[in-house]
């Protein structure tokens, strides 16, 4: 039996989704809700509030997004934080260039994906990355 405490229950892991676009975060919602805890942005000021509050174990970051800091910004400065640096982080974009790939690898991000992507592809890497 799971304890719960505010609508989020106590042995599930935290996941921040970090999107400029209301239905993407819905449907990742939809898609992740039955086995995370969800937390949601719509830029990467906001995403950075939650992730020093909260310590999500994952984070789903889209690289264009607006304000002063890109999806990439945000995980370089993810990974120089000692307490959120081996945060699980996966890069979802438009751009599917290899250039943008390797940027990506470059800013450390343990995946990269290219929309339009399989939300359900996203949960099992999510599943075997957190395992």
């Amino acid at each position: 039996m799971s304890l719960k405490t505010k609508g989020f229950r106590l042995d599930r892991d935290k996941l921040l989704i970090v999107d400029d676009q209301p239905d993407i975060r819905k449907l990742l919602r939809l898609t992740l809700g039955n086995h995370y805890d969800l937390f949601e942005a719509e830029d990467a000021a906001s995403a950075w509030e939650i992730l020093r509050r909260e310590q999500p174990r994952g984070v789903i970051l889209d690289v264009m997004m607006p304000g002063e800091m890109d999806g990439y910004q945000l995980c370089v400065k993810i990974r120089s934080d000692p307490e959120l640096g081996k945060t699980y982080v996966a890069l979802v974009s438009a751009r599917g260039q290899e250039s943008d790939k390797q940027r990506g690898r470059e800013v450390g991000a343990d995946d990269y994906f290219v929309k339009p992507y399989g939300p359900l592809e996203l949960l099992q890497i999510i599943k075997r990355r957190l395992a």
